[in-house]
């Protein structure tokens, strides 16, 4: 009787099929947190991932913060002095006016050179780059939804969470739900479609404060509401004196001790805000084309399967860090 052999091929096919990859490291993010660490990784000689939802790396710093509006405010620095300035040194220039898509062609000019930076040092230390979206099925196991459809799972035997922040919004009781449109973050702030006549900023802190000025130098009637007497509360009260000043001669108007109790967003018709005096309560409106709403940010956390885990946050979505991390 003639004994079957097994069919070694099909069985070592299915082995392979089956088996998953794993990494020393894994990253979930490729902000400056997530990046830095990958490449990090990859020059210790350790086997790296790194996971990015955004399809481009660098995180909000690159793509949607600290580049893209520090090229903005640069650009107009240059028009105000052009504007304003130069005829105090002899310098005549005529007529100076702004290419709007131009400055934005400029601005995202700089966003890729810089993240297209990152991919090329992340493939230099041999890490591994999936675009798509990251969670956690166990403590060590990542199963991601791809950009481009489909799944990929892997193991880590260290993971690193490195999600950043993500911008807060106004309470859905205002009825001003941001659409990056016409009531915008900052991230929609930075890719507006045209300079808004009118442009109301939510919030007397750095990242309004940068923003306003580069619309108010564009020409933008800007006005920012503070729930505060001062803006940026966290500087030296004389510093901060000091550039609030400063941005009141380039325009700015401010209405202090204000808060936003609700408002109306009829898109291409404007954005009505009802506006109360924290101190007295009077009520006020303020019509403006655009609103930037800045008013802090908070951790982004949500989305990565954390309850798959044993990891922990608190009621603001942030990590808790034990005693053993």
């Amino acid at each position: 009787m003639q004994t079957r052999k097994p069919n070694l091929g099909l069985m070592s096919f299915s082995r392979m099929a089956f088996s998953m990859r794993e990494y020393d490291v894994a990253i979930i993010g490729g902000g400056p947190g997530g990046y830095v660490a990958a490449i990090k990784a990859g020059q210790r000689g350790l086997k790296a991932v790194c996971v990015e939802k955004r399809g481009t790396l660098g995180g909000t710093c690159l793509n949607v913060g600290c580049i893209p509006s520090k090229a903005l405010l640069n650009a107009t620095h240059k028009l105000h002095e052009a504007q304003h300035q130069f005829k105090d040194f002899g310098i005549i220039t005529g007529e100076v006016s702004i290419d709007y898509p131009q400055l934005m062609k400029s601005k995202d000019k700089a966003v890729n050179g810089l993240t297209g930076g990152v991919e090329f040092l992340l493939k230099k230390n041999k890490v591994d780059y999936v675009k798509g979206w990251g969670k956690f099925d166990s403590n060590d196991q990542i199963s991601v939804d791809l950009n481009d459809g489909g799944k990929d799972t892997f193991k880590a035997k260290n993971i690193i969470i490195a999600t950043g922040s993500e911008p807060n919004a106004l309470p859905a009781s205002t009825g001003l739900s941001t659409d990056e449109e016409y009531v915008v973050s900052s991230t929609g702030a930075l890719e507006l479609k045209e300079i808004p006549k009118r442009m109301a900023v939510i919030g007397g802190g750095v990242i309004g404060l940068e923003l306003g000025s580069v619309y108010a130098r564009l020409g933008s009637e800007v006005t920012v509401m503070q729930h505060t007497d001062r803006i940026c509360p966290f500087l030296d009260v004389e510093v901060g004196k000091a550039f609030h000043q400063s941005l009141k001669k380039q325009g700015l108007k401010f209405n202090m001790n204000t808060k936003v109790t609700s408002g109306v967003n009829s898109r291409e018709n404007g954005v009505k805000l009802n506006l109360e005096n924290a101190k007295n309560g009077e009520q006020s409106t303020l019509d403006v084309d655009v609103c930037l709403v800045s008013i802090g940010r908070h951790a982004f956390t949500g989305g990565l399967g954390l309850e798959n885990t044993g990891v922990q946050m608190n009621d603001r979505g942030q990590v808790i860090i034990n005693d053993t991390w």
